[in-house]
């Protein structure tokens, strides 16, 4: 017969090793503020908004037709703002000590869905190197752009700048530290059931019955040392009255 676990023996189990629970989720809270605060680099971040505009001539109308090819040229040059002949000149330029490959995992390119523009971002342990970045980016990248398409179609609408990148987006303390808590509450919890599964001992009558499956009849109170004492010398002095009872 399948043995069913109920709701009291949960709630008894909880409170059995509420201690155990509250240090585990304590402890794993801490250590992940600890960790936040003292161990993980800031992150700074700084945006810069490029627009993909066709030129037009001054007979012709801005049309549909225009704004679908913007459209699907800014998924290709979002493509080409983190490719190596655009990051190895903000490398010379900058005078950066970085790789091509380790800048551009730096850069991360956001799009919006049937948008003539992109953000491109840049992220940093240094703000002022953040904003450096992404404005040498984006300007490198309206210059060679003429070269590499042979047109002159990109517009910097907004460029980064440092009031706005001062505040570090990672890591996020509230964000790290809810998290700890909330796995540490999981392990405590798990563990606690684990250890009270895995605990044969018997301790109550209940215990008792379910183990032998037979109902338990009487018991047998536990005697302290000073009881026994007691009932020792009760009885000593009740054989003593006895025996002089007795002589007489």
């Amino acid at each position: 017969m399948e043995e069913t676990i109920s709701l009291k023996e949960i709630f008894a189990t909880l409170k059995k090793r509420l201690l155990l629970i509250i240090t585990i989720t304590l402890l794993a809270t801490i250590i992940s503020a600890i960790f936040t605060f003292f161990f993980i680099t800031p992150q700074y971040s700084a945006s810069t908004q490029i627009l993909v505009n066709q030129q037009s001539s001054k007979d012709s109308l801005y049309n549909q037709n225009a704004v679908q090819t913007n459209v699907q040229l800014v998924n290709t040059y979002s493509g080409i703002v983190k490719s190596p002949i655009i990051l190895n000149q903000v490398i010379k330029d900058l005078n950066l000590d970085y790789s091509a490959e380790a800048l551009q995992s730096m850069i991360s390119v956001e799009t919006v869905q049937n948008a003539q523009y992109f953000n491109v971002t840049v992220k940093n342990t240094d703000p002022a190197e953040a904003v450096q970045i992404a404005n040498k980016t984006a300007s490198i990248f309206k210059t060679q752009i003429k070269k590499i398409m042979k047109v002159d179609n990109v517009t910097v609408l907004s460029k980064a700048n440092l009031a706005s990148s001062e505040n570090p987006v990672s890591p996020n303390p509230k964000m790290n530290m809810a998290i700890a808590f909330v796995v540490g509450l999981m392990i405590s919890v798990g563990l606690a059931f684990l250890l009270e599964y895995l605990d044969n001992t018997v301790k109550t009558e209940d215990d008792l019955e379910k183990l032998l499956g037979l109902p338990v009849l009487g018991t047998i109170s536990e005697i302290s040392a000073d009881q026994h004492h007691v009932k020792k010398t009760s009885h000593a002095a009740h054989t003593q009255a006895r025996g002089d009872h007795l002589e007489a």
